[in-house]
Parts: C-alpha cells; structure tokens; sequence
C-alpha cells in the first residue's frame, strides 16, 4: 500500500483541484481530505455519506445550575476568564473554556460537570473517483492533528477493504499540527508552489518539514507563467535540494471552468493542462514504485478498471526470492 499526500505551504496553490485530477487519473484509490479546518475536495467529488460520526476531543465544563450556589470560586480560579458572573448563577463561555478542569477540582459543591467536548463530524462516503475519508471540524475547535489520524486509519481500513493499493490524499496548507500529522509516514509528498515571493517561501518551510520527517519529495509548479523568474528560482532550489519537479503547469482558465462543473480539469479537458497533469501523474507512480492500475486515461477503446484487473489477474507472477 501506498500513500500520497498533496501539500502545499501556503493556501490557495492550487492543491485540491490537482488532488482531484489525481484522483481521477488514479481511477479508484483511496481517497482522503485531510484539511479538516476547511475542507473543499467534496466541491468537486459529491460524495454520498455511507456514515456519519461525531469527533470527540478534549473536554469541556459546564456548571449545573441546581448544584451551584454562586459562590463564584471558579470564576476566581479560572485563567482563561471563562466563567461569567451572572444572576442568580455563573455560566461557562465555551468558546474561552481550555478544558484545564481547575474548576471542577475547586468547586464546593461538585456543581461542574467536565464532559467530552464534541468538536466536529467525520464521514465514510462513496465517489465517482473511489471510497473517501474526510471530516469537517467545528469553528475554532482543536485537536485537528488527532482527526487527521483518525481519517488516515480510516483511509487505510477503507483500503484493506477494497482491496486498493493507493491512497491519496489532500493536505492542509501550512505547517502546523495537522500538516505533521498528515506528514508522517507517507511515500510521497507532492508540493504545489506557486511563482510568488510568499509561494516560494512557504515552499522552502514545507520542503524542510518533509526533510525532517525523511519524506521523499515531489514539487508542481502551478501558473509558473505567472512570473517566470521566480519559477525559475524554484526549479533552481529544487535541484540544489534533489527534489524533483514534475509538472510546470501554465495559468489555465479551465480549473475555473471545471470547477463551476464541479469536476476536475481532467474530467473537463483533454487540453494541454490536462496532459501535462497526465505526465506528472505518471512521475508520481514511478517514484512510489506503485504499478500502473489501468488508469481512466488510458482507457482508449473503453477498457474499464475491472477490465484491465481481470485481465491482469490470469497472467502469470514472477516472484523474486531474496537469496
């Protein structure tokens, strides 16, 4: 099993739409939108929810208005100014409460109850490009590392289930929490950059990320058109580095264009953009020495996944054995 995580150090590179046209090209991996804050691939995928499950993290206190006697200790005691004085009773404002529990442990009257915070919502769902696994987190909730583990297990269940050999998956922007915790472990992370001086420079902090955590390193990089010189000073820092380039894809209307279809450009277009998108494809699956699966793109004469898998399957293994 492989997986492959598109990232980017800085939102609005142009990561999901390239996701999607990934996961179209791939024709049935394991799909996965680990940008939980602000999720946007199921813009483009529809998906149909198969199950819905709450995402618990962290706690949250509450005070129980028929055990309190306003005695105003946790008010007193919290740091966070969580607590608001009120008549008759205080209240706890959740969006200042840290869960820290000094509440609870100081109140006289056991008045505080310290409940499991509900934080967001994650889904199984079904695509026309493949299972996914994706969540949405409520505003200014934490924990997003911890979802985002949560939906790369899933993502690997889904895939021992199906019987896929790929997961691919859409990453947060940045480098923070979620980013580390997407990060870990994959075989390959592909990181769209942009032709700006900020595009640049966020790619540099990525790129030092995946460094970090020995994450092998693929760089796109999108509307290069844009300023040419700067996407000239990518590529240069790119083969200082070892990384390799696999796509200079031009600013093309037609992601807008797919976009407004809700399909990816792939989907969309047979044109140059989606060409090239084809080709850098391919750089991907021969970097994670994934075979190719029979892809939608070559499909020529209407050959479908299944197709090329029951034809695959009647011929005949060579096995390797290691002396």
């Amino acid at each position: 099993m492989r997986e492959i995580l598109v990232i980017s150090g800085k939102g609005g590179t142009g990561k999901t739409s390239l996701t999607a046209a990934f996961a179209h090209l791939a024709a049935g991996a394991v799909i996965c939108d680990l940008d939980v804050d602000a999720p946007d691939l199921h813009l483009l995928l529809q998906p149909r929810h198969k199950q819905i499950h709450d995402f618990y993290a962290g706690f949250e206190a509450r005070i129980q208005p028929h055990k309190c006697d306003a005695c105003n200790t946790c008010a007193l005691m919290c740091r966070f100014d969580a607590v608001e004085s009120g008549t008759p009773k205080p209240r706890i404002n959740p969006l200042k409460c840290e869960g820290c529990k000094v509440c609870v442990e100081f109140c006289p009257t056991d008045a505080i109850s310290f409940t499991p915070r509900h934080c967001g919502t994650w889904y199984i769902s079904h695509t026309r490009m493949g299972p996914m696994a994706h969540a949405q987190l409520f505003p200014a909730q934490e924990n997003s590392g911890r979802l985002v583990a949560l939906l790369r297990q899933q993502a690997k269940n889904l895939a021992q289930e199906h019987g896929i050999q790929l997961i691919l998956s859409d990453g947060p922007p940045g480098i923070g929490c979620p980013v580390i915790s997407s990060l870990s472990g994959v075989h390959l992370a592909v990181v769209v950059t942009e032709p700006t001086p900020s595009g640049m420079h966020d790619m540099e902090r990525v790129t030092d990320l995946c460094d970090h955590f020995q994450v092998p390193v693929a760089v796109i990089v999108n509307k290069c058109d844009l300023n040419p010189e700067i996407a000239e000073k990518i590529e240069i820092h790119c083969l200082h580095q070892g990384y390799t380039v696999i796509g200079r894809l031009p600013h093309d209307p037609d992601f807008v264009h797919a976009m407004v279809q809700g399909q990816a450009i792939t989907e969309f277009s047979s044109g140059d953009t989606a060409r090239q998108l084809k080709d850098a494809w391919e750089s991907i699956l021969a970097v994670v020495k994934l075979p190719d699966p029979g892809y939608k793109h070559r499909a020529a004469d209407g050959e479908t996944l299944q197709t090329r898998k029951a034809e695959e399957s009647h011929k005949p293994q060579t096995i390797n054995h290691k002396p």
